[in-house]
This record gives C-alpha cells, structure tokens and sequence, in this order.
C-alpha cells in the first residue's frame, strides 16, 4: 500500500479551482488498486469538506491535513485523528503586531468563519471567499474574542513587504511557533514543529506504512517541507522554483490533469 498526500490549490485542482474527470478517474483507480490518498493544506478544514467531498473521499477514504497539518481527520467519518493549537497568548501578540502595521492583516478561524482584525484586504477575501468558500466577519476585538484554542493564524502582507515580515515575525515569535509562507502574499503561523512533513511523520505509522511509502505533490511554498520528506516528492509543472528544486521529479501541470498523469504511470 502506498499512500499519495497532494496540496489543493496548483495541484489536486486546476486554475479554475476544480477537479477533473480525469483526476478523479485516476484516483479512483489508485483506490481500487489498494493505495490510500490524502490531501495536505493550509486550508482551515471547513475550507476543505466540498473538495474532500469532490474527490470522493467521503465515499472512498482518505485522510485530511488541514491547517498544514496541526489538525488531522478522516475523510470519511470525519473523526479527528489528532490536533495541535498555537499558544493562548500568540494570537493576542500577533494582532498586537499587525495593529502596529498598516499593510498586514490578521485572520484565524472559528468552525466555518474567518475572522478578521481588520477590515479584510484582498488576500484576506481570497483565503475566506474564493478559496475557503467561507463566512468572513470582523472582530475588533480579536484578542478578546479568541478565547478558545487555535490551530492556526494567518497574515497578510503585500508580496514586496511579506518577506520582511516573516522575518520579524520569525525573530518575534519563532521559537514558540512555526512561521513560514505558503503564497507571496500569506504568512502561516503554526503550532511549533506543525508543518506538512512532521505531520506525516507522526502520522504514517498510524496507517501501517513508513516514509518510502509516501508520494508528496504540490506547487507551493509550505509543499517544500512534505516532498523533501517522501519516499517520492513530485513538484507540478506550474510550481514555484524552490518546491521544483526540492522535488525527485515533476509532473505537468494542474491545468493538463499533471496528478492524474503521475498516478498513470505509478499504476
């Protein structure tokens, strides 16, 4: 048995945010032949119910990483398997910062809402409408309001001035959290030691399998840490250099169904 985890966005679906008949034929047929799947992101995992349930996993099986792995389900009962929750204190200190600065937003998550410190700028719509297909609401508050436990949180910056923030931000704060960019414009805040490899290392024991057994595919930033650690790590066609660099091979890309010509020639 082996199991194929993949990112979402650039590479379970294409540009047009869908899955295709010929992805989902091709997973399909890597279930019949006794492999597992399981999709990796830094989606909350509410932003992920209609594109598990899209891929038949609801049906079929399969298992969840959402929020870059801090919270881990099965697909098809919906049963969390396990979940990891940033510090009380971080969120308190990251709206703290991004009330300091006026091009960064704040975001985290309450079952299917994003809320948001500010008034939400244009990525923080992307992550809760176009990608999550989530409720977006304001809260001034947000230091008051966050009294529950956390998986992630999320900021926003223009993609000129994000990488300096990620850098004050991993000086501030990266001993207690894990900080890293997932797109140009968004930086992850994680529980310590969460990112999409550690997760899966904790977790393929628990199914039976080791590393070697683990295909790892994906086009983004926070995909680095995954398709380094898998016994085969496939970067798409459309990935970003640094996830190309670190992959054993590519495949093509989301927009010519690369996941499912890479399961083909598995099979």
């Amino acid at each position: 048995m082996k199991l194929l985890v993949l990112d979402i966005d650039g590479t379970l679906v294409n540009s047009q945010k869908e899955i295709t008949p010929a992805t989902l034929a091709a997973l399909s047929r890597w279930r019949a032949a006794g492999n597992k799947i399981a999709i990796a992101t830094g989606r909350p995992t509410a932003g992920v119910r209609e594109i598990a349930k899209a891929a038949r996993m609801t049906e079929e099986g399969g298992f969840v990483l959402s929020y870059n792995g801090a919270c881990i389900t099965d697909a098809a009962s919906g049963e969390r398997v396990s979940g990891k929750f940033l510090p009380a204190d971080l969120p308190a200190k990251l709206a703290k910062y991004a009330a300091a600065h006026p091009e960064v937003g704040l975001i985290s998550y309450e079952d299917d809402t994003v809320l948001s410190l500010k008034e939400p700028d244009e990525y923080i719509v992307l992550e809760a409408v176009a990608i999550n297909k989530m409720g977006l609401r304001t809260v001034p508050d947000f230091t008051a309001y966050i009294d529950f436990p956390v998986h992630k949180c999320l900021l926003t910056a223009p993609p000129e001035a994000a990488e300096g923030h990620l850098a004050a931000l991993q000086e501030l704060f990266g001993a207690r959290a894990a900080i890293y960019r997932s797109e140009p414009f968004f930086i992850e805040v994680m529980p310590e030691n969460v990112d999409k490899a550690t997760s899966l290392d904790e977790f393929v024991p628990k199914i039976g399998i080791t590393r070697e057994d683990v295909i790892c595919v994906g086009d983004g930033y926070n995909d680095v840490s995954m398709i380094r650690w898998a016994g085969l790590g496939v970067a798409m066609a459309n990935a970003r250099q640094p996830v190309k660099d670190a992959a054993d091979r590519l495949t093509l890309s989301c927009d010519e169904d690369g996941v499912a010509a890479l399961i083909e020639e598995i099979i």
